[in-house]
């Protein structure tokens, strides 16, 4: 059993949104994952409010408390989004009153913020679609898909996909793959993986890793469906508490 998400304690998290892209729906998914990582002290939304396409955010922003920035298309066809986010994100970055940020976007033009917040040694984590540019998604230390924050019906669908998508192409990027190369990273003198530590392997090699893609809510049930692969083995460990590691089968 293994919940990849790692909140530090007394890690402060701003939560800037991209309205034009982001569903209002999912906003309450959104919050609830971005707290798994540290408290949320700041939530801002941008987009242009005199658009009928952001007429269904209102209640949502005052369920939750947050904050909407108005900004104007100066342009048509142009979206300045994301440059109001980005000046923002810089502004908070420099006032030092968070420790971490989660931009909610599917827009590469993020990247290079992220990178430059990661830079300053805080944490990033993204939240945006399946379809957001690979450049993005490995900017920052965590990335979710906002698939896996949809109902359960919805993440079978979206897990089934995946599952065909994997069976009619082998990459690197199969989640056998992947596993096999994490736990020969972790692995120890005794042969065996602390599954605590393929998780966070996990994570540096894809960031947008995720048990719930390929439709399991933890890494350990991930793992067990690939029984010619690996082996699963508990131990008692200190305070009766469970240790879980992994075995790969050669």
């Amino acid at each position: 059993m293994l919940d990849l998400s790692a909140q530090v304690p007394n890690r402060r998290i701003a939560v800037l949104i991209d309205g034009d892209i982001t569903q209002a729906s999912l906003i309450e998914n959104i919050l609830a994952e971005t707290a798994k990582y540290g408290l949320v002290p700041m939530k801002r939304i941008y987009g242009d409010w005199t658009e009928p396409n952001m007429k269904g955010w209102k209640e949502t922003l005052h369920h939750h408390a947050i904050q909407p920035i108005q900004q104007f298309r100066y342009t048509t066809g142009k979206n300045a989004t994301d440059s109001a986010l980005i000046i923002d994100a810089m502004d908070i970055l420099y006032e030092g009153v968070v420790t971490g940020f989660c931009l909610v976007t599917s827009d590469s033009d993020y990247t290079r913020l992220a990178t430059r917040i990661r830079e300053k040694g805080l944490f990033v984590m993204g939240i945006g679609r399946r379809s957001t540019p690979r450049a993005f998604i490995n900017a920052c230390e965590v990335f979710v898909y906002t698939e896996n924050l949809t109902s359960e019906t919805e993440r079978a669908k979206t897990a089934r996909a995946a599952k065909r998508a994997s069976d009619s192409s082998q990459t690197a990027s199969e989640p056998p793959a992947l596993l096999k190369q994490a736990v020969e990273m972790a692995l120890q003198d005794s042969e065996r993986a602390y599954l605590g530590t393929v998780g966070n392997i996990l994570r540096q090699l894809d960031p947008s890793f995720d048990p719930r893609t390929y439709g399991y809510r933890q890494l350990s049930q991930l793992v067990k469906a690939y029984p010619e692969t690996f082996e699963v083995m508990k131990e008692t460990g200190p305070g009766r508490s469970s240790l879980v590691y992994v075995i790969p089968k050669y």
